[in-house]
């Protein structure tokens, strides 16, 4: 089993990844694989909408970070995606990010488990949280909690380890994360299979 988590700050060894780090070690100590993927510093185009994907089954735009990201997303079992907290919401970048994945390749996260962490110096946690949350409920994915909303405080490296219910919070994401996991890996095992959803029916509130 994999879990790839999604560091959507510009700073490589930031506060996010030292939350994710912590998701990831912990997940490691359950026998899980991880990858962090680095969302970086270098420009990431938005969706516009071309609908080339729907075509040719990957995202137009190929030079950027997404298309790699793309082929790892198919074969990961569980997703934590991860984020700063800029102005009360998301980083632009990985809603930029985001909107590409889910929109190229929603299959690909379809009933696949998955958690939403946010990084504050002190507040707009919640509503970052809910903002991505969005992805995961249109993508039917199960959502992991924990024993306090997914959100570590701290301006530093450093002070995100002095958050020590903040880190805790993350280690039990990841033990979470881990419980589902293997939960759902002794369901195929058992010849549970995920729905066949009805999708005929879409309507337009406007005439």
């Amino acid at each position: 089993m994999k879990v790839i988590l999604i560091n959507g700050s510009p700073r490589e060894k930031g506060c996010t990844f030292t939350a994710l780090l912590e998701i990831a070690n912990t997940l490691n100590k359950q026998n899980i694989e991880t990858e962090i993927l680095q969302i970086g510093n270098q420009p990431i185009q938005d969706c516009i909408g071309c609908n080339q994907c729907l075509k040719k089954g990957n995202c137009y735009f190929l030079d950027d970070c997404i298309h790699d990201w793309l082929e790892k997303v198919k074969s990961a079992d569980g997703f934590i995606f991860g984020t700063p907290v800029y102005f009360a919401h998301p980083s632009g970048r990985i809603l930029s990010a985001l909107d590409r994945l889910f929109y190229a390749g929603l299959k690909y996260f379809e009933h696949k488990p998955a958690a939403v962490i946010a990084c504050a110096r002190r507040g707009g946690t919640t509503a970052t949280l809910d903002t991505i949350s969005k992805y995961l409920g249109i993508a039917q994915m199960p959502i992991i909690s924990s024993t306090y909303w997914n959100m570590v405080h701290g301006n530093t490296p450093k002070e995100i380890k002095q958050d020590l219910e903040g880190m805790q919070t993350m280690r039990n994401v990841a033990y979470n994360m881990a419980w589902i996991l293997k939960c759902i890996e002794v369901g195929k095992q058992s010849g549970i299979i995920v729905p066949q959803n009805e999708v005929s029916q879409r309507t337009n509130f406007i005439r």
